[in-house]
């Protein structure tokens, strides 16, 4: 039976709620508090500093969606779904609802205007673009970072299972603390790479390569994607050009065919929306490049199109993966 149109139009509208309430709690490390097993809700609110009261509402919002569970009356414990709000989990959510609840649900307030201008809407919400804020706001500049390295191990499995030759090189343009990159070269020996972003994510990078296990077949070059890129047999962009509209993200892609010659090998991390209404979690990451940077996820027509145009054949094409040749 197909859901009411009331309670569609309910469950998207508390989706703010639901964002906020998240990011609260992870702010709050409340999967951390309880890593040892359920805990009073009158004990957690004491060590964290806040309402019991009004903790408990927010604990049992979320539990009636499977973020935490109430055990008995007033305790609580962690779920699967709440076990990623720990901070030292593999796969922690925490630094993504922060974003979410935070600098991005302030950003998506004010998509009125995008939608009226087509403009990102983050400059006249913070005063200046979304990369100078991060610069300007280190603490929220590391946690993006760690949010976009997370997962890598996950990440690469695509790139572990195309075809390398032996002493291949491989770019990988936007590398950020270059943990895709690092995850890579782990799984391939035959393989050396590139780390190449801008100088102060380059520092981040060193220090992350020089404990890596594999920095003698790894390097880290600074520089603007926007200027030049190191020469390479492989150029990997994994979410960069998603960050751009389409002006911005053919520069990119110059940038890297002027250093690449005929053949060179180009795979793009990235979304590809799928055509027709079926739900798809691309279409609203679509939404948040808008009002953050003026960025875009994608259809495959889109893809192809922004790709010839720079002189680039593609061979392949899935969500999440793009790959394509220089002519």
């Amino acid at each position: 039976m197909s859901e009411p149109p009331s309670s569609l139009l309910w469950n998207l509208a508390r989706g703010a709620m639901a964002t906020k309430a998240l990011g609260i709690v992870s702010d709050l490390r409340i999967g951390d508090a309880l890593a040892d097993g359920p805990q009073p809700v009158a004990d957690i609110a004491a060590n964290a500093g806040v309402n019991e009261d009004a903790l408990y509402r927010f604990l049992r919002a979320l539990a009636s969606e499977g973020v935490f569970v109430e055990d008995e009356p007033r305790v609580f414990g962690n779920t699967p779904a709440s076990e990623l709000l720990r901070t030292d989990h593999p796969d922690t959510w925490c630094d993504f609802a922060h974003l979410f609840g935070d600098v991005w649900y302030r950003t998506f307030a004010d998509a009125g205007d995008a939608v009226r201008s087509g403009e990102s809407s983050f400059p006249r919400v913070f005063g200046t673009d979304f990369w100078a804020w991060l610069e300007e706001h280190p603490g929220e500049g590391a946690a993006f970072n760690r949010a976009m390295a997370g997962g890598a191990e996950q990440d690469v499995e695509p790139l572990v299972e195309l075809e390398w030759r032996d002493g291949e090189i491989v770019v990988d343009v936007g590398g950020g603390n270059g943990a895709l990159l690092v995850a890579l070269l782990r799984r391939r020996p035959e393989l050396t790479g590139i780390v190449f972003d801008l100088p102060e994510t380059a520092r981040d990078a060193e220090s992350f390569v020089a404990d890596s296990g594999v920095a003698e077949r790894c390097r880290v070059v600074a520089g603007s994607f926007f200027e030049t890129v190191p020469a390479g047999d492989t150029y990997v962009l994994s979410g960069i050009l998603h960050d751009w509209d389409d002006e911005h993200a053919a520069a990119i892609l110059r940038t890297v065919r002027a250093a690449a010659t005929a053949g060179t090998r180009v795979v793009i991390r990235d979304a590809v929306i799928p055509p027709g209404n079926a739900p798809h979690s691309n279409k609203w990451l679509d939404l948040l490049m808008l009002v953050l940077l003026r960025g875009r996820e994608r259809t495959e027509e889109q893809w192809r199109r922004l790709l010839d145009d720079i002189d680039l054949r593609v061979t392949s094409i899935s969500d999440g993966l793009i790959q394509a040749r220089c002519r």
